[in-house]
């Protein structure tokens, strides 16, 4: 009796540990197929779309952006003469890529102690209360993806000051943001 609990508690906790979705889906450029495979996080996302009013679409570019939709993805190590290693290049965990500060901010401000950075669900929430104050802070329309991508990842006050303006990468990217953007409105009006 005992080896039977045992092994039906082993599968079940094996069973919780995949059920977690920490892999991108497999295909990142077709909205509505990475929807029909996570149907999650177009329910996540929807959800977050009816609480900030930050279109779906956004949030999908900013994400693909961010994390690739991998969950579980943290920065790459730095390593002090090539070969020691020293701490990641910064503190940002999971599919919004949240910094620890601001990421306990929204958990105390939202009263959402429990918030993981590693769960869909609470990452879009985590993003439409960020672009929320990024509207708020900056006057950045909420559909307007290029600039909130830049204040999302300057912060609030490096986009006020413009820091964005001396990273022709940063630019670079934010274009490409806004351009996935659209190509993902359009596909999820098809779907």
């Amino acid at each position: 009796m005992y080896r039977r609990t045992f092994t039906v508690g082993l599968v079940a906790l094996v069973g919780a540990c995949g059920s977690r979705e920490f892999t991108s889906p497999r295909n990142l450029d077709d909205a509505c197929a990475l929807l029909r495979e996570r149907p999650n996080y177009g329910r996540a996302m929807r959800r977050a779309e009816r609480r900030w009013n930050v279109p779906v679409h956004v949030q999908m570019a900013i994400i693909h952006q961010e994390s690739r939709f991998d969950g579980d993805i943290r920065p790459p190590f730095r390593y002090a003469l090539g070969v020691i290693p020293v701490g990641r290049q910064s503190s940002a965990l999971g599919y919004s890529q949240a910094l620890d500060g601001t990421w306990e901010e929204y958990q105390e401000e939202q009263n959402r102690p429990r918030a993981r950075r590693t769960d869909i669900e609470d990452a879009t929430d985590f993003m439409g209360w960020y672009m929320n104050l990024t509207l708020e802070r900056n006057e950045i329309p909420l559909d307007d993806t290029r600039r909130q991508y830049l204040a999302y990842h300057e912060g609030h006050t490096g986009y006020a000051r413009g820091s964005y303006n001396s990273k022709p990468w940063l630019l670079d990217v934010a274009r490409r943001v806004e351009e996935r953007a659209e190509r993902y409105r359009q596909q999820l009006e098809r779907c």
